[in-house]
């Protein structure tokens, strides 16, 4: 049944008759298994990769390190959810290394994203310390190429 999950991920366009060729199953198992997939919150939607860039919408994306206090007796888990509730915040991970939580955010402009950080975020109790990476160019998201190389297309060698 994981197999289902792996053919939605890389195309949550293509149809129940579709996924069930691709997984050697009948449609009405693919449509079941869908359901309950939906249902125990193992899918939690369905999105679209969309090259920002290619459209006249300004969007800033930033990556934030953020180093925090745990809460006693709920870990890391209040305090991701406070930050994770912000409407700017796109998304949000518990992290191993020297810092502990990362923190997705877009913005209009990096100053938008500046002043979330310094109004909002770096300003919660638990918040110890903040780092803001902004992203210059993407290369691949969610799996997803972004900027396709003609084959014709070489490499400079510096010898």
């Amino acid at each position: 049944m994981n197999e289902i999950l792996e053919i939605l991920e890389t195309n949550s366009k293509l149809t129940t008759a579709q996924v069930a060729v691709m997984a050697a199953m009948p449609e009405e198992d693919v449509l079941a298994a869908i359901a309950k997939y939906e249902a125990e919150g193992v899918i939690l939607g369905y999105n679209t990769t969309i090259n920002w860039e290619m459209t006249d919408k300004e969007l800033v994306t930033a990556l934030i390190e953020v180093k925090v206090t745990p809460q006693r007796g709920e870990g890391f888990d209040k305090v991701a959810e406070r930050i994770y509730r912000f409407e700017e915040v796109r998304d949000c991970y518990l992290m191993s290394g020297g810092f502990d939580l990362t923190v997705v955010i877009e913005g209009k402009t990096m100053k938008e994203v500046a002043l979330f950080v310094a109004e909002k975020l770096a300003p919660l109790e638990s918040v110890l310390s903040t780092s803001t990476h902004f992203v210059l160019k993407k290369y691949k998201d969610k799996g997803m190429v972004f900027e396709k190389r003609s084959p014709e297309a070489k490499e400079a060698i510096f010898l």
